[in-house]
């Protein structure tokens, strides 16, 4: 896919005047977003940019709930629910393996990849699909679209797209059935986090707190799964960006 800098979008499969009334101008977007935020609907949000940068599929996940197994951190989405449960772990497993300050580093940056192989996208998709990773307070959310074969995107709606995303997915806590206190710290996880940020040992902190070693490391095994972090210095870091010690 191209990206040039400036421009309309447009694509060597679709007719210019087709592209011009399917794509929605900013000052369109910005009020349909208005009418949408009114009824707090996120997929209605995702909906929209989509249709803003001209893609044809929309996919939130979000990344505190993210696992190897199951979709919960599928938040809404109008993939092919097939296709969805084929990326589900490849997309757990390649956030997990990222780093932070590789995590840092994508906010708001369009990012390609391709489908695999064994995938088969829906009729005149293209293989390759955008990855944009945003914050909405301490959570990261990751929009990915799909788009019609030849469409030539712009940068500038794609980075724009990212920050209308993280507007949009600010509602998503109101449309969560589960509450998101359930994926908090609780404050025995907050407790060890604070003890290994001060660089004590499983020991050292089962000591402390007066209980075993075992569970010290099951609390912090619990805190780097909610954090989406894979070792203690990630899960250190992310508690200190986001004011938890």
């Amino acid at each position: 896919m191209e990206l040039p800098n400036q421009g309309a979008t447009a694509g060597t499969g679709l007719n210019a005047d087709a592209a011009s009334t399917k794509i929605l101008s900013r000052e369109q977007l910005v009020r349909r977003l208005s009418i949408a935020s009114a009824s707090n609907n996120v997929q209605a949000v995702m909906k929209l940019l989509a249709d803003y940068v001209g893609a044809s599929h929309f996919l939130l996940a979000r990344y505190d709930l993210v696992q190897e197994q199951g979709l919960d951190f599928i938040v809404t989405s109008n993939w092919p629910f097939d296709l969805v449960r084929r990326l589900g772990s490849d997309l757990a497993s390649g956030y997990a393996r990222s780093t932070e300050l590789e995590k840092c580093l994508s906010l708001l940056t369009p990012s390609f990849s391709l489908l695999p192989d064994d995938v088969l996208p829906p009729e005149e998709i293209s293989r390759q699909y955008c990855s944009l990773m945003f914050c909405v307070g301490r959570i990261r959310f990751s929009l990915m679209l799909l788009f019609p074969e030849g469409i030539i995107l712009s940068q500038e709606r794609l980075k724009e797209v990212g920050l209308f995303a993280a507007y949009g997915a600010s509602f998503v806590e109101a449309h969560d059935a589960r509450s998101e206190r359930d994926f908090e710290l609780t404050e025995r996880e907050l407790e060890c986090l604070f003890w290994i940020a001060e660089g004590k040992t499983s020991d050292e902190i089962a000591v402390i707190l007066g209980i075993s070693r075992n569970t010290i490391n099951n609390y912090i095994t619990s805190v780097m799964r909610k954090t989406a972090t894979k070792t203690r210095s990630e899960a250190i870091a992310y508690a200190v960006r986001n004011n938890l010690v």
